[in-house]
């Protein structure tokens, strides 16, 4: 299966919407296509509405944004992209014949994934050209926030087709979980599908308005569920013994006539007091307040548990660290080829530009500017970049030595406002057994005007010690061929007027 540049999207909708921002935010360019033209519009204004809530997600490089198109013709998309999700109605004879149409102008090596919530990937197969790439990948909403993505092979569905899947979720920031085996409904709406039962009926006997049963939830084991499960909290809920113990405690309750499977019927009354309950709950905001809320609490929500590299918490500290990755080995080649071409005259570029990014909405303050600690973040991920090509990365860190941060002297030159794309140039100024001297310069991409300038001391430290200590000779060889590189060329005119000059 081939490696995913474009991904095209087989309808829109709120699903296809959460899957071009997500997409598009990571560097994937997007080709939608829709029967329906008017989703054009539709679908750009989701993915902008996805963008400030996706901008405070991570704070990790990015990759520059992926170019979002449309078009109103399913075949001619097909053709152009290099993995297909689809997303139209839950229609099972709907998806038979769009998904058997497409696949006979999509590349064999194009994997296919169907967004359905419920639909068995069998029953999908059916007429398609190449079924074992066929799959279903059932996303939750907003699609550009929540990671969880079930992966649901069909009889015919390769084990290729679902590897590359996984790789391709994963690049996104997602985190795919692979269905043991096709049941309608998957894991996740199953689970779902009994609360909802059990709200039907205590909301048609009375028993408590949509409000109140969701308080049940948010101020209880919903603040639980959002690290661990049922199963995992219930283990806990046994003692020193565990599950055990708690199934031999609390399981005869499960004999008593609690809960109710079937549904009730949905009556106009009921119908009616769902309906009430929901509008008094809103309060008079809008979907779109809603959204914006709800992304806010979700963005919130997986920082803290980033911290605890816990459930969704994990996945984005997992993406993250690509990230990071990704823009060291981008810095390897760069550096490899200014290092090559040190020989050459004197109009070569003395400093390395290592990173490309763009003024995030959140980091402006109340001059609609950028703020001054958003300054520090950047010439910090450019110094993170120079670190990780010369060796200082998380297995480094992991043993117990690191470089720290002695001093550091901001300029401020012009001002960079929102979404305005910026890079940094940087330069080593000196090397020691101990030290780096490091000077970032930071510009406008639009006219390369000179934003700030950034020197920066750092010493290497064996934390395990608590002291300074030497660094490897390969680090350091590694940074002191760039500071010969750069030696042929003047320090900046910024640098050296503070503490760093005399190496304190």
């Amino acid at each position: 299966m081939r490696q995913v540049r474009t991904l095209g999207l087989l309808g829109t909708g709120v699903i296809g919407g959460g899957w071009a921002a997500r997409a598009l935010h990571f560097g994937i360019d997007v080709v939608a296509a829709d029967l329906n033209p008017n989703m054009e519009e539709w679908i750009r204004g989701a993915v902008g509405n996805a963008e400030s809530a996706l901008a405070r997600l991570t704070l990790a490089p990015l990759p520059p944004k992926g170019k979002l198109s449309f078009t109103t013709d399913l075949h001619a998309m097909a053709r152009q992209v290099d993995f297909i999700q689809e997303n139209i109605p839950e229609q099972l004879e709907l998806k038979q014949r769009v998904l058997a149409d497409v696949s006979h102008h999509a590349p064999p090596d194009v994997v296919i994934a169907s967004s359905t919530s419920g639909l068995m990937p069998s029953d999908l197969q059916r007429d398609v050209r190449s079924p074992e790439r066929l799959l279903v990948a059932h996303p939750f909403n907003p699609v550009y926030l929540l990671p969880l993505v079930e992966l649901v092979g069909g009889r015919l569905t390769s084990r290729d087709a679902m590897e590359a899947a996984a790789r391709f979720f994963s690049y996104i920031g997602m985190h795919p979980l692979i269905v043991r085996r096709e049941v309608p409904g998957h894991l996740t709406d199953r689970l779902q599908e009994a609360l909802w039962r059990e709200i039907l009926h205590m909301v048609n006997e009375d028993v408590a308005t949509t409000g109140e049963l969701d308080d049940s939830i948010v101020y209880g084991p919903g603040l639980r569920w959002a690290a661990m499960g049922t199963n995992l909290i219930y283990h806990l809920a046994g003692g020193e013994t565990g599950m055990r113990h708690m199934l031999r405690q609390f399981g005869p309750c499960l004999k008593w006539p609690w809960t109710k499977l079937e549904a009730p019927e949905l009556t106009a009354a009921l119908i009616d007091k769902m309906v009430a309950g929901t509008q008094a709950q809103a309060a008079g905001r809008s979907i779109r307040e809603l959204e914006r809320l709800r992304d806010d609490y979700l963005v919130a929500i997986q920082q803290v548990l980033k911290e605890y590299n816990i459930g969704a918490g994990a996945t984005l500290r997992a993406l993250e660290e690509r990230l990071y990755e990704d823009c060291g080995a981008d810095a390897r080649v760069r550096i490899g080829a200014a290092l090559g071409s040190r020989d050459a005259g004197a109009d070569a570029a003395p400093s390395l530009r290592l990173l490309e990014t763009q003024v995030r909405p959140e980091w402006i303050d109340y001059n609609g500017h950028m703020s001054d600690s958003r300054y520090l973040q950047v010439f910090g991920d450019a110094t993170d970049v120079l670190f990780r090509y010369a060796g200082i990365d998380d297995a480094y860190r992991k043993s117990g030595r690191a470089m720290y941060t002695v001093e550091t002297h901001v300029t401020h030159q012009a001002e960079a406002r929102a979404l305005e794309p910026l890079y940094v140039s940087s330069q080593v100024l000196e090397v020691d057994d101990k030290r780096v001297r490091l000077f970032h310069s930071l510009f406008r991409n639009r006219d390369d005007t000179l934003v700030a300038t950034a020197e920066q001391l750092y010493l290497h430290v064996n934390a395990s010690a608590g002291r300074a200590s030497v660094m490897e000779p390969a680090v350091r060889a590694r940074l002191a061929a760039i500071q010969a590189a750069h030696a042929r060329w003047p320090a900046p005119a910024a640098a050296g007027r503070v503490g760093a000059r005399r190496g304190s």
